[in-house]
């Protein structure tokens, strides 16, 4: 989920030819239900932003899990070998 612009987030699927849509929150209500908004810190200045949680959900709408610590190389292989 990011913040980002519904138009934004169209034009990135699109760009990457995605097969699928990202979600958009503009108003940061659900990033923040989340707990996913909160202080950031890059090149020693702190902003506050998107954490970048990810969050198993299951067939019943509950968190099973949230992984504070994300890698994008290898995530998806975390989620599915966490399912398996």
């Amino acid at each position: 989920m990011s913040a980002d612009p519904v138009k934004k987030q169209k034009s990135f699927c699109e760009k990457q030819k995605f097969p699928f849509s990202l979600v958009s929150d503009e108003t940061k209500e659900t990033i923040k239900a989340y707990g996913a908004w909160g202080l950031k810190k890059f090149m020693g200045r702190e902003y506050e932003g998107i954490q970048r949680y990810s969050y198993l959900i299951n067939e019943n709408g509950s968190i099973e899990k949230i992984y504070f610590k994300v890698n994008t190389k290898t995530h998806a292989k975390d989620v599915l070998s966490e399912i398996s």
